[in-house]
């Protein structure tokens, strides 16, 4: 017996163009129910009611197949995946894209690994890692053709974590809430010290539910510079002092 609503699931990711078929239907919810038992036990997300995890998890990631157009067989990187978010949606409806899930807590890639086995999922990885290290390591830097990422950080630190790890010719697609304009035009700097440019902003919503969504896509249009991405600390600390001479003008979610 399934535990989520698998006809709004079904029904919504109709509406972005996807259709699932009943294998991927089930394995949908093969990795709810996984999430749940293990969220049980260790803290993994606050969304667990079945409905929610439908809209607020499974069509909120398919989402990403709407805003962007994948190629066959892309090389796919999930920054701060977390619980498997937007990564794990992505892979059950495109299992043709090779896909690696980044976070920088144990505990969750631990549970990602295991989901992963249990499900039967090929062509995944799971590495407990932070962004700005894996910038760094030649085996990540500049190797995706596919970057996403989900309520990670202020688009200028975003920025530095992610496109580091875009090929040149690839992309970088982060989910925002709908006010960021003040936020995007802090970023493009970065961005383009970065060697990205904004190629598209998408306005959108997660489908059966009335929660907006932004999508920044930003294009990898040259090589990112050696001294990027930096530590974590010095990044923060760039965006205060950012922030502090332009009058505090800057934004952070």
């Amino acid at each position: 017996m399934p535990i989520l609503p698998l006809d709004v699931l079904e029904s919504g990711a109709s509406e972005l163009g996807i259709e699932l078929s009943e294998r991927q239907l089930d394995l949908m919810d093969q990795f709810a129910s996984l999430l749940i038992d293990a969220n049980s036990r260790f803290n993994l997300t606050r969304i667990t009611q079945p409905a929610e995890i439908v809209t607020g998890h499974y069509l909120d990631s398919l989402l990403y197949l709407w805003a962007i157009e994948i190629p066959q067989g892309a090389a796919v990187i999930d920054v701060g995946t977390g619980a498997g978010f937007p990564g794990v949606p992505i892979k059950i409806a495109r299992p043709d894209l090779a896909l690696t899930l980044v976070d920088s807590t144990a505990k969750k890639v631990r549970f990602l690994e295991e989901a992963v086995s249990e499900l039967g999922l090929q062509g995944v990885s799971a590495i407990h890692a932070r962004a700005e290290d894996l910038g760094r390591d030649k085996g990540h830097r500049e190797r995706y053709d596919i970057v996403v990422t989900r309520a990670l950080a202020e688009l200028r630190i975003l920025a530095e974590l992610c496109v580091p790890l875009a090929r040149v010719g690839g992309r970088v697609v982060a989910s925002k809430g709908e006010e960021i304009d003040a936020e995007l035009a802090a970023g493009r700097p970065m961005i383009g010290q970065l060697g990205g440019v904004v190629e598209n902003t998408v306005r959108t919503h997660i489908p059966r539910a009335d929660i907006p969504r932004r999508f920044v896509v930003i294009a990898k249009a040259k090589t990112t510079p050696e001294q990027f991405p930096r530590s974590y600390a010095r990044m923060k600390h760039a965006r205060r002092a950012t922030a502090r001479s332009d009058g505090g003008r800057g934004s952070e979610r």
